[in-house]
């Protein structure tokens, strides 16, 4: 693994970790201010779009994958789970969206918040990149 790839593959697991923290404290507050009912909806809202972010992360580097390895091959296998994972990411958000609003009636803007959750971390994520700086590991100009 290259240098800038162990550096993005650092922001990737601290993206996660910082959505399941930001949804977790986002469930918290909402318990807090609005009722349980809320912070269930914000905590549902978040593992969604957690697990969104991690299937999609999972998919995109099986394709990379695959792509350096049959590199130069006429045809190109892609395994069904890949396709899986790409769609299923949707049928994922719409159901457990559908579940969690229709049968178990959460509030939908706290369901909202909740997948919120990924992006605030990748802007928390930016933000933090931005104030270390680039540093280059040794040896990388």
């Amino acid at each position: 693994m290259a240098a800038n790839d162990s550096i993005y593959a650092a922001a990737e697991r601290r993206i996660e970790l910082l959505a399941l923290g930001a949804g977790a404290l986002g469930a918290v507050g909402a318990a807090a201010i609005w009722g349980l009912r809320a912070g269930a909806g914000v905590a549902a809202g978040a593992a969604l779009s957690w697990l969104n972010f991690r299937w999609m992360k999972q998919g995109v580097a099986t394709l990379a994958r695959l792509s350096r390895a049959q590199e130069g091959a006429e045809k190109v296998r892609v395994p069904r789970s890949v396709y899986f994972k790409f769609a299923g990411r949707y049928a994922l958000l719409f159901l457990g969206g559908y579940v969690i609003l229709a049968r178990i009636r959460l509030p939908a803007v706290s369901l909202l918040a909740g997948f919120a959750s990924v992006p605030a971390a990748a802007i928390i994520e930016g933000t933090g990149l931005l104030f270390r700086g680039s540093r280059n590991p040794p040896g990388n100009p």
